[in-house]
């Protein structure tokens, strides 16, 4: 088994057919056929299956696939920093879309005071999309707020966030000292995109309480939401971190209710399998010592 095996196997199981991953890999087909023949005969268990002229993937392919991933990514990996020795470092980091907005750069520029050419690519998406391409090695790591769910991924926390309810000065809460849950029956509320929501303590409290909203607005861009929410079109979940300064001008208001207070874990992410490079081991350190009084 080599790498050019894993290669064959994890190009075949992403396009879900032999010959467009002969295509794509510049092989014959009888040769991508032979790897995946030589795979499967090394590990004693079938990778895909036909059925109806199509490959499925197995529950023991799957399994192959999780850790080919990062086994090639590893070695290319490995390939770039020895070629690029003195030269530079690369690292992929993730974050979800408040913790883009508020902590990234400012994370991002300490981790570049302490590596010297260091080439990083950031990607900000919802934490379900973020945790999919940690697990599919597109990110090194990853930094976010949201409920993570596979078991493979290691978390470390290193800081809070709150997850708060607010209104622009149109809306008849807005005057309002306190509220109860059911209050909210029936209101308007403007969400992020699917992927985002599954993840928002906020909306699944809701739900546990048989709580029913009117969902409006569905966005994925969070200062169209504040944007909104301050002409008064709804009500809006999001970070206290991402609204304070429209709190402080009186643009917006947190909503108050009784013996509700949802705080969520800042933590840093990372593939179990993943190797520990210079350059996370550094941002780890770095999150590790965040403060966030003094951002």
């Amino acid at each position: 088994m080599t790498i050019r095996h894993l290669k064959i196997f994890i190009t075949v199981a992403e396009c879900g057919k032999m010959r467009k991953a002969a295509e794509l890999l510049f092989i014959s087909q009888p040769s991508v056929s032979q790897a995946i023949r030589e795979l499967e005969e090394h590990y004693n268990v079938k990778l895909f299956e036909r059925i109806s002229q199509k490959l499925h993937i197995t529950e023991e392919g799957t399994l192959l696939l999780s850790h080919a991933q990062h086994i090639v990514d590893s070695f290319e990996n490995m390939e770039l920093a020895m070629k690029n020795i003195g030269k530079s470092t690369k690292i992929r980091i993730g974050g979800s879309v408040s913790v883009g907005t508020y902590l990234m750069n400012d994370i991002i520029e300490r981790l570049e005071n302490r590596i010297q050419n260091i080439d990083t690519f950031v990607t900000i998406n919802n934490t379900f999309e973020i945790e999919n391409m940690i697990c599919r090695s597109e990110l090194d790591v990853a930094i976010v707020e949201g409920i993570i769910k596979n078991p493979d991924i290691v978390k470390i926390p290193f800081c809070e966030d709150e997850l708060v309810m607010v209104v622009g000065k149109a809306h008849p809460f807005y005057s309002k000292k306190q509220l109860s849950l059911s209050d909210l029956e029936g209101q308007s509320l403007l969400s992020r995109e699917p992927g985002s929501s599954d993840r928002n303590q906020f909306e699944q409290l809701l739900a546990e309480h048989n709580i029913n909203v009117v969902k409006k607005w569905t966005c994925t861009n969070t200062e169209a939401i504040k944007n909104a929410v301050t002409n008064g079109k709804g009500i809006a979940i999001l970070s206290k971190m991402l609204i304070n300064n429209e709190c402080k001008k009186g643009k917006l208001k947190i909503l108050s209710f009784r013996d509700v207070s949802i705080k969520r874990q800042i933590k840093l992410i990372y593939h179990k399998n993943k190797y520990i490079s210079k350059s996370i081991e550094e941002l780890i350190d770095i999150c590790s010592s965040f403060n966030m009084s003094s951002k």
